[in-house]
């Protein structure tokens, strides 16, 4: 399946709430492929590469920020269904690669999906809840308590 372009804000697709997926597997493959095309990357929903369908995959394997993984995820119509703790963390997105914030986010949730149920903590509780706020149409942007104070340029690797 091919790497896919991934939609820049100010897209108008980036803010709406996505529909359930009926087909997922018509994305999974090109979501997997374009994630993995992009070495920092963690995470990443349909509605980036166009597809406006309740369909993410996340994997945190390996990243320095993670403490625990459930490997590679998978999530096709994803509800957060239990959320607790707070810690405030940088966050980037593909979708809006000029800037990084600070975002308040639940340390620990639970994630149930079609065929699937996740406990996460830490940096794979946030990059699940970064992925599913796409599917309801919101960027980190949104999350964010103060524009001036929250929001930096993103330092070039």
């Amino acid at each position: 399946m091919p790497v896919r372009d991934v939609l820049l804000h100010p897209h108008p697709l980036l803010t709406r709430r996505a529909e359930p997926a009926t087909d997922p597997d018509a994305v999974i493959a090109d979501l997997l492929d374009t994630m993995r095309a992009f070495g920092h990357c963690v995470g990443i929903a349909a509605p980036q590469i166009g597809e406006s369908v309740r369909v993410c995959v996340v994997d945190v394997t390996g990243h320095r920020k993670a403490t625990s993984s459930n490997g590679e995820l998978i999530l096709v119509n994803p509800v957060i269904t239990a959320s607790s703790g707070s810690e405030v963390g940088r966050e980037g997105c593909l979708s809006i690669p000029e800037l990084t914030a600070d975002v308040r986010r639940a340390t620990h949730v639970t994630v149930e999906a079609e065929g699937v149920r996740v406990d996460a903590e830490g940096f794979e509780a946030r990059a699940l809840q970064h992925e599913i706020d796409h599917l309801d149409g919101l960027l980190f942007l949104d999350r964010v308590e103060s524009l001036e104070a929250d929001v930096f340029r993103r330092k070039r690797r």
